[in-house]
């Protein structure tokens, strides 16, 4: 499995991609997406709600278990990815690309705080 160099990770296996307007985008892993199995329904968060570090923020549901997906820093979500609601295997294909939501950081050195790849993959490996 690929973690790329370029994102932020989360220990609960999201993914954050810093956006040049200083927003960022959040998914879930493709260790996430592996465990899961086959996607078949994700609840997006609504545009405009205000979360904090570590609540629950969406749900992601497969044929085999539904899981929470946290947010990974404070932020508002300023746009969600209509596109993976309509067809969840989108994640499955490449976890990277499929995006669930955008937040607008509280604090923009939130991120810097979150696992780097390196970090994210040892975390994968003990996990295995």
């Amino acid at each position: 499995m690929r973690n790329p160099a370029d994102l932020r990770y989360t220990e609960t296996h999201e993914w954050v991609k810093a956006q040049p307007d200083g927003s960022v985008l959040v998914g879930i892993t493709d260790f996430a997406q592996d465990a899961l199995g086959d996607l078949v329904f994700i609840e997006l968060p609504p545009v405009g709600k205000a979360f904090t570090a570590g609540q629950v923020i969406a749900v992601v549901e497969s044929v085999k278990a539904a899981s929470d997906i946290y947010a990974p820093i404070s932020g508002s979500v300023t746009a969600v990815n209509d596109a993976v609601r309509d067809a969840p295997e989108k994640v499955n294909r490449d976890a990277y690309e499929a995006w669930l939501f955008r937040l607008q950081p509280q604090n923009s050195t939130d991120v810097s705080g979150l696992l780097d790849a390196s970090a994210y993959q040892a975390k994968v490996d003990s996990e295995k």
